[in-house]
């Protein structure tokens, strides 16, 4: 069941202007939720950058809430995602890592997530919700785990990384574009990806503009390719070679999302979330920024975890705030399924909270975390209480204690000054050591991932098709 707000060390909300009061809401809201694949902190204007032109992003950040201690529960995509999908911290779920004990889930593989997990799109569909996934999905490219068992009425996009396509040495398929549970292209042309899941988002808002829906959009761009893809009308045009390409396309997209909603009459009834799965990775030359961040994405540092997250709902979230409290994408779950009056399942462990007051800008919203994890595949490497972040060694001792309230860059290790703060937040790790669990020691509250005994490749050349 969700556990209630945990009333250690918070941290006090930081929404600096205005609150709106809550409400009944006369009609549950859409929701649209946007994910960017690696994209960085300081990837964006409005959150510092100064290489890439991104007004329509800025534009949605001057008309929402713009959240600064924003959290990804991994590093990396597949863990990350399947928090957005079940609420739940990766290892909670067995989607920390993969078959074969990296990071992610590779093509053909048996893992994926299970489907007794009862994911935010079953939620909202069984509140008669329409429900779709536009993207790249990435928790299990096998039948039974596909977008379409696992809630959506409606799948458009590639499976997993726009990177792991077929090459010497890994035996793969060529990337499939998918409709459903149908390869409509093999090999998918990157170069048009960001742009095609624009105009199959916008036309199905249209079709399903009389009912409430919940449009999940987790982008492929930046992606983990060294040379970022972007259609013609981007290619070549930014200040930051194709990567920038990539981010200003993203950009555009959004933008394009925003009009339609607006062109739909559907602003005062639509909930638009921007934000991205875990942060840029580390490039020579560099490409992406999670500055002023410290580290880089595929690891447990901020610039790993800690994303950009614009909020944009009118006359519901205030416009013009920027929010300084913590809160992570496992709240997307209970806050989505509140919104849209749907019950939350109480046989299971959920980790995330119901951010509502947060994000409506109530001055006296608080973090329900007491203590938030970062892990690296099966390893805790890291708690966040309050203000502070303590590291921990491969054997698990405090290493490192960082005020991120008051040294964002993490420039100064405080640890021998705060014994107190130590020692209250190893033991928040001992406590979950034992619920979630750390290296091969399994947690008392896992749940199994899904499995499958035979797996198939999806692949289909395009001319195959005869259109």
């Amino acid at each position: 069941m969700i556990r209630p707000p945990l009333m250690g060390f918070l941290i006090v909300a930081a929404c600096a202007r205005g609150a709106t009061a809550e409400a009944p809401e006369e009609r549950p809201p859409n929701i649209v939720l946007i994910v960017a694949d690696n994209l960085g902190y300081g990837d964006v204007g409005c959150y510092g950058s100064t290489l890439h032109r991104t007004p329509r992003l800025d534009r949605m950040a001057a008309e929402g809430m713009r959240l600064r201690h924003f959290y990804v529960t991994s590093g990396v995509c597949t863990p990350s995602r399947a928090s957005i999908m079940t609420g739940c911290y990766p290892r909670r779920v067995n989607m920390h890592i993969s078959d074969l004990g990296h990071h992610v889930l590779q093509p053909v593989s048996p893992k994926g997530l299970h489907p007794d997990e009862i994911t935010v799109a079953e939620l909202l569909k069984h509140a008669d919700y329409a429900t779709a996934c536009i993207g790249k999905w990435h928790l299990g490219d096998q039948p039974e785990f596909l977008p379409t068992r696992q809630g959506f009425d409606f799948y458009y996009g590639i499976p997993y990384s726009d990177d792991m396509t077929q090459r010497e040495g890994k035996p793969w398929p060529p990337l499939p574009l998918m409709r459903n549970e149908e390869v409509v292209e093999a090999p998918a042309d990157r170069n048009t990806l960001t742009q095609r899941y624009t105009e199959e988002a916008i036309a199905w808002m249209e079709a399903n503009r009389e009912r409430p829906f919940f449009l999940f959009m987790p982008q492929a761009m930046p992606g983990s390719t060294r040379e970022p893809f972007a259609s013609e009308e981007f290619r070549g045009k930014s200040a930051n070679g194709a990567y920038g390409d990539s981010v200003e396309e993203l950009d555009w997209s959004a933008g394009e999302i925003l009009d339609a909603v607006a062109r739909l009459g559907l602003d005062e009834q639509t909930l638009v979330i921007w934000t991205s799965d875990n942060g840029a990775p580390r490039r020579n030359p560099p490409q992406g920024s999670n500055s002023p961040l410290k580290g880089w994405g595929y690891d447990t540092s901020e610039g790993a975890m800690r994303m950009p997250c614009i909020v944009r709902w009118p006359g519901h979230v205030p416009s013009g705030v920027r929010c300084d409290v913590l809160c992570t994408s496992m709240d997307f779950y209970a806050t989505f399924a509140n919104l849209a009056g749907a019950e939350i399942p109480d046989d299971r462990i959920i980790d995330g909270y119901d951010i509502r007051r947060i994000l409506k800008g109530h001055p006296a919203a608080e973090t329900p975390y007491e203590a938030f994890y970062y892990y690296d595949r099966g390893e805790l490497k890291a708690v966040r209480s309050g203000p502070f972040k303590l590291y921990l060694s491969d054997d698990g001792e405090p290493e490192g204690l960082y005020d991120l309230v008051n040294d964002i860059s993490e420039e100064e290790n405080i640890l021998a000054d705060h014994p107190d703060v130590v020692a209250r937040l190893d033991e928040h790790a001992a406590e979950a050591r034992a619920d979630l669990g750390n290296g091969d020691q399994e947690g008392a509250n896992q749940r199994p991932a899904g499995w499958v005994e035979e797996v198939t490749a999806r692949e289909m050349a395009a001319s195959d098709r005869g259109d």
